[in-house]
């Protein structure tokens, strides 16, 4: 019977190691290239020279535009997602101003910059709109879901998810109004303000 040999197996790991790290450095580019250059900016030749490789190879993992800075973008908030996790191991009902500023900070970094870049780009573009708007409810529902165990917010409680949902547009309206200038110090003002209101919100 055939079968893989032992060179063939040692040769492929690599490969796909290797596989696996040119698709996440064309991630990484293709949110760094949206975040600085915009829509309009950043084609996928541009994001390839960035992330040093060639044309031909971004094409053969992200076969179109869209497919690139979409995977990109939902790639990048993964990341986000978990590393925000992982700053409260243990849960951080205990300090809420934390949660609150860590949750801020989502929307105030180049993530939040090229997330915002492609939903421009797919208000004006018919054929990037549909999956910009579902990957948008992907991202939002695990951001929420993320906010929820992290202030130990009970739901069933009636007014609770609408509390932690107001939560999450302010941090993305201090993000809009952090694009413009640095507004550092109006953030951790009204940083503090909500963890107020979610200590007594949620108890």
């Amino acid at each position: 019977m055939g079968g893989v040999s032992t060179e063939d197996r040692a040769e492929r790991v690599p490969k796909q190691d290797r596989s696996r790290a040119t698709r996440q450095r064309l991630l990484e580019a293709a949110v760094a290239c949206l975040a600085e250059h915009g829509w309009a900016g950043s084609t996928v030749s541009v994001v390839a020279e960035r992330a040093g490789v060639s044309r031909g190879a971004a094409q053969h993992h992200f076969p179109t535009r869209e497919d690139l800075f979409t995977a990109a973008v939902e790639y990048v908030a993964e990341e986000r997602s978990t590393a925000l996790r992982h700053l409260f191991p243990q849960g951080a009902a205990g300090d809420r101003h934390a949660v609150v500023a860590a949750l801020v900070d989502l929307y105030t970094g180049p993530l939040f910059r090229a997330a915002l870049h492609l939903w421009v780009a797919a208000s004006n573009e018919d054929q990037l709109r549909p999956r910009v708007t579902e990957l948008e409810s992907r991202v939002g529902r695990e951001t929420h879901r993320i906010a929820v165990d992290l202030l130990a917010a009970d739901e069933a409680v009636p007014g609770v998810r609408e509390t932690v949902q107001g939560l999450l547009d302010m941090a993305r309206g201090l993000g809009l109004a952090n694009l413009l200038t640095d507004d550092a110090a109006r953030r951790e003002r009204v940083v503090a303000q909500w963890a107020g209101l979610l200590e007594e919100a949620l108890g």
